[in-house]
């Protein structure tokens, strides 16, 4: 009896979604930036642009194979550009970010049962 491997969709999935923890991970390190520069009363500006362009990378990512975890995302994406205060937004903006982890461990999890085979 083979060892379970994933099949050829299954692989190109868990590719985008290893791409996709990458892109998260990376919103993690800056929102946590942000966190502290709204702790520190510095200027804010440049880390609202940089979030976004990495939520709009990960969208485009995800959007052909995961349409539910993109629309998570955009809704992280359009409650990030909203106005209101700092801190209001960083509190949406943490929660957005486990959000978005959590799906995709739930994405990864479901691929891994759907497209396991034994040879």
């Amino acid at each position: 009896m083979g060892l379970p491997t994933l099949n050829g969709a299954g692989q190109v999935k868990m590719a985008t979604l290893e791409e996709c923890n990458t892109l998260v991970s990376r919103l993690h390190s800056t929102v946590e930036r942000l966190g502290l520069a709204v702790k520190n009363n510095q200027n804010t500006g440049v880390f609202y642009g940089q979030i976004r362009r990495i939520l709009e990378e990960l969208i485009g990512k995800l959007k052909a194979q995961f349409g539910m975890v993109a629309d998570q995302a955009t809704a992280v994406n359009l409650a990030s550009s909203r106005g209101g205060a700092d801190a209001v937004k960083l509190r949406g903006l943490r929660e957005g970010v486990a959000q978005l982890k959590q799906a995709l461990e739930i994405a990864e999890r479901k691929v891994k049962e759907q497209h396991t085979v034994t040879e």
